[in-house]
């Protein structure tokens, strides 16, 4: 068992990336107390997406702190130095644990951004039945790999906490010996499409969902999952991939996008 870590920066740049929002720094950046140094895949996004010229403010954060704004104050091809000040809080995190049986690695680039955009901060990958086994082995599982999406997903939505992801290789040790106690005093929800209630409203109590791979969790992992406490929804009588069903999910049981 492990969680994937906080740590450094990311240094190549990520092709397809989505609009980086806010310029997410590290203490690596800091080349003083407030100015920043940037030489990775942030000063390629600036120069080739944003293409400011010195003087200009751009919005930045701090990794796990405030956000501000960054006056560039030099900008070429090899680098770019930013003077920096922290003023504002990030955006409210989601009140939720997300349990997400493990996508396959194309997918799961996509749906960590999304959930980390989305400002999901509490994420368990799991096993599953339908879960190819060579999943487990895809370097998109590394600590940097994780955190490299996760960081993008942050970018995007202009928030700064990183969310923390556990994997669990073995399904039936963590739903008996973990998930009562995640899913304890939270609207603990399973997203299956049989025999489920209809999505709930929209609410900011503490939620815990869990969402199969694609074809679902078997009947066997559907038993196991209520007796751990979860309760059945569903989202109509459309079967949604799970890069679609997450963020429909959660537009429908939070309030911050209705």
């Amino acid at each position: 068992m492990r969680t994937a870590a906080v740590s450094g920066t990311i240094a190549a740049s990520v092709p397809g990336a989505p609009r980086m929002n806010l310029i997410l720094l590290t203490q690596a950046d800091f080349v003083a107390d407030d100015r920043v140094v940037l030489r990775d895949r942030r000063l390629t996004h600036m120069l080739e997406v944003h293409q400011p010229t010195a003087g200009d403010t751009l919005r930045v954060g701090m990794l796990n702190g405030e956000v501000g704004q960054g006056q560039l104050l030099s900008l070429d091809p090899l680098s770019a130095e930013l003077a920096v000040r922290f003023n504002q809080a990030p955006p409210c995190a989601l009140p939720m644990s997300l349990v997400l049986a493990l996508p396959r690695p194309k997918m799961l680039k996509r749906t960590l951004q999304s959930i980390a955009s989305m400002g999901v901060k509490d994420i368990w990958l799991i096993n599953s039945y339908r879960v190819d086994k060579s999943y487990w082995g895809s370097p998109l599982l590394s600590e940097e790999a994780i955190q490299e999406q996760l960081m993008l997903g942050l970018e995007q939505a202009g928030d700064t906490v990183l969310p923390q992801v556990h994997l669990r290789k073995r399904f039936k040790p963590f739903v008996e010996d973990e998930l009562p106690a995640l899913a304890a005093n939270k609207r603990a929800l399973l997203a299956h499409p049989y025999n489920a209630s209809p999505c709930p409203a929209p609410s900011t109590a503490p939620t815990l969902l869990a969402v199969g791979p694609e074809g679902g969790f078997i009947q066997y992992e559907v038993d196991k999952l209520i007796a751990a406490g979860l309760s059945p929804i569903h989202l109509g009588p459309r079967i949604l991939r799970v890069e679609t069903a997450v963020p429909v999910l959660l537009a429908k049981l939070f309030p911050v996008f209705a």
